[in-house]
């Protein structure tokens, strides 16, 4: 049987992949000079709401929180997630706690929601920083 994961635990998964991904990125773009831009950003002008991301990983995970915090508050979101998520994987794969539940109709049509609004906040945050609010 395939292995279930909750929505926090591949939230968390993915907390850990860009955390990994983070440690590594500065040796590239400086070895490369390539990178990542925003295609909206670079299309529109207008940055999206994950403007930042990339930059406050990296500045996340090497204790730069105010760096962090400047280029987009989201990351420590992420983080905590990431940061809860992993030692109830553990739990689970050690058989301590049980498999997660699926979530409800209304539990998914509430997460959406709050997720939406996360958007919401993070695109007027980037706007602001961008200097168009």
């Amino acid at each position: 049987m395939r292995r279930q994961f909750s929505v926090p635990e591949r939230i968390g998964g993915f907390g850990v992949l860009a955390g990994a991904a983070a440690v590594l990125w500065p040796t590239f773009t400086s070895s490369t000079g390539l990178g990542v831009p925003c295609l909206l950003l670079k299309v529109t002008g207008v940055p999206c709401p994950g403007c930042g991301l990339t930059t406050a990983a990296v500045a996340l995970v090497h204790g730069h929180l105010a760096g962090a915090a400047a280029a987009n508050p989201g990351i420590f979101g992420l983080a905590a997630v990431t940061v809860v998520a992993l030692p109830l994987v553990l739990l689970r794969r050690l058989g301590v706690i049980s498999a997660p539940a699926p979530w409800s109709d209304r539990a998914r049509s509430r997460m959406g929601r709050v997720m939406l609004v996360a958007a919401a906040m993070s695109w007027a945050f980037q706007l602001h920083r961008f200097g168009f609010a």
